[in-house]
């Protein structure tokens, strides 16, 4: 199976199944000196593995990653410090349950991967879809922990905006709140609603489908290109081979349909850092394919979790119509723990283009203005 890398010279390569013996990845490209630990790594796994609530599966998957190459302990700086080698990081699973899926290991359940799966490679696995599964992005989760060092100053958060038919109310936004209810969600308010909503839905053994929202800050200007390397389309690439996304807007996103040319586009003016302010970001920070300094801003749509227990009305491998009830420890909204990998992924396409970037016009770029009558 081909297209499991992705990036240009930062480059991440994700491996292993969900109930296999281990999944992880390689980065290859990370600068070297970088200091890297796992224990850094291990906060950003943290936020996305099961179990954390009764909102998400129930796999007890302590997720716990260990760094197998690229890095050294330095002894004149006592830090452990990236080599600009191959880094290899490995998650082993501990609550693999592969039996679970035995009584469907023929039959396609609606929504999944397992029929396209099937019809591409003649083979596929079904415990809980192998590759398919959402258990792969925890290899992006521990790339995107190191992808975060490598832009400097880069800030990169993720919050959960919708769930199903409720909605954050934005001029209540906090993203200290983020980190205090197990929705990432920047809403208090909105937090308490999403609570006793996704218990109905959990108690019916149904899931509905969430919108996260992804800021990066501290983005320099100049990242991207004009045409086929449009930083927007690469980010937009990135969020949609996350499994379930169905989705992505920047910026203003859909919404620019709505507003006027007067409306939607950032106005400028000069700041007091001699660099131009914008009045606005419908753009997203992003202008042409290439960032404007503004803080980059994408949503992304999370489609309801296939696996549920409603019998649905499928067909297996042989033809034979059937019916399907998928039972088993599943999310009843996937995009809770869709946060943390948005943010990864996000921050994975940044670090690609600043390493583009500085390969093709180096460390920093002249500041375009000159002075008037100056050619």
């Amino acid at each position: 199976m081909s297209h499991n890398t992705f990036g240009h010279l930062f480059r991440v390569t994700t491996f292993g199944e969900s109930h296999g013996i281990a999944l992880g990845c390689v980065v290859d490209g990370c600068p070297p000196r970088i200091p890297l630990t796992a224990a850094e790594i291990q906060r950003d796994l943290d936020r996305r593995r099961p179990g954390q609530s009764k909102f998400v599966s129930q796999r007890k998957e302590p997720d716990q990653v260990r760094i197998l190459s690229g890095t050294f302990s330095d002894p004149s700086s006592g830090k452990e410090l990236t080599l600009g080698s191959p880094i290899a990081l490995v998650i082993e699973n501990q609550d693999a349950r592969p039996k679970d899926y035995d009584a469907i290991a023929e039959t396609y359940r609606p929504g999944h991967a397992d029929y396209t799966y099937d019809a591409k490679y003649g083979i596929r696995d079904p415990r809980g879809s192998g590759r398919a599964s959402a258990r792969e992005t925890a290899g992006r989760v521990a790339a995107g922990a190191i992808a975060r060092k490598i832009v400097p100053g880069l800030v990169v958060r993720g919050a959960l905006v919708q769930m199903g038919t409720k909605k954050i109310d934005r001029s209540r936004w906090d993203w200290d709140e983020t980190a205090r209810n197990p929705f990432f969600c920047p809403d208090a308010k909105a937090a308490g609603e999403f609570e006793s909503y996704i218990e109905d839905v959990r108690k019916k053994g149904s899931s509905v489908g969430a919108i996260i929202e992804v800021v990066a800050e501290s983005v320099p200007a100049g990242l991207g290109a004009p045409i086929y390397g449009k930083l927007d389309a690469e980010i937009a690439a990135g969020l949609m081979s996350i499994n379930a996304v169905k989705g992505v807007e920047i910026g203003a996103g859909f919404g620019a349909v709505t507003l006027s040319g007067e409306e939607n586009g950032d106005e400028m003016r000069m700041g007091d850092d001699g660099k131009p302010r914008f009045l606005g970001n419908s753009a997203g920070g992003i202008l042409g394919g290439i960032s404007t300094g503004q803080p980059v801003v994408a949503r992304f749509a999370v489609k309801p979790t296939s696996s549920i227990l409603t019998p649905r009305k499928t067909v297996d491998r042989y033809g034979r119509e059937t019916e399907i009830s998928t039972k088993g420890r599943h999310d009843p909204c996937v995009g809770i723990r869709a946060v943390a990998i948005g943010e990864a992924m996000v921050a994975c396409v940044l670090a690609d283009h600043y390493l583009r970037h500085r390969g093709q016009v180096g460390e920093a770029v002249s500041w375009p203005f000159q002075k008037p009558g100056a050619k």
